[in-house]
């Protein structure tokens, strides 16, 4: 069985949003996903280097910065 629920972490303990139904003493396994956006606390300099090393395309994409004005803006058909 999977449950996805919606929970807080308060004082070291994970308190639900809602009543689950398992049986008292049952085992889970639990993946924590945070919410909450983290602070990245960058330097606008590591921000630019970060956004400078990003590759402009890759040779195996299917739509290529050559294509955006056809894309955008389709040429008309003559009717």
């Amino acid at each position: 069985m999977t449950i996805t629920i919606e929970a807080v972490y308060e004082q070291g303990v994970l308190r639900l949003s809602q009543p689950i139904p398992l049986a008292e003493g049952t085992r889970v396994e639990v993946t924590v996903i945070s919410t909450e956006a983290k602070p990245q606390n960058k330097t606008p300099r590591e921000i630019l280097a970060q956004i400078a090393a990003m590759p402009l395309e890759v040779s195996n994409d299917k739509f290529s910065g050559r294509d955006h004005d056809t894309i955008l803006y389709p040429p008309h058909s003559a009717t």
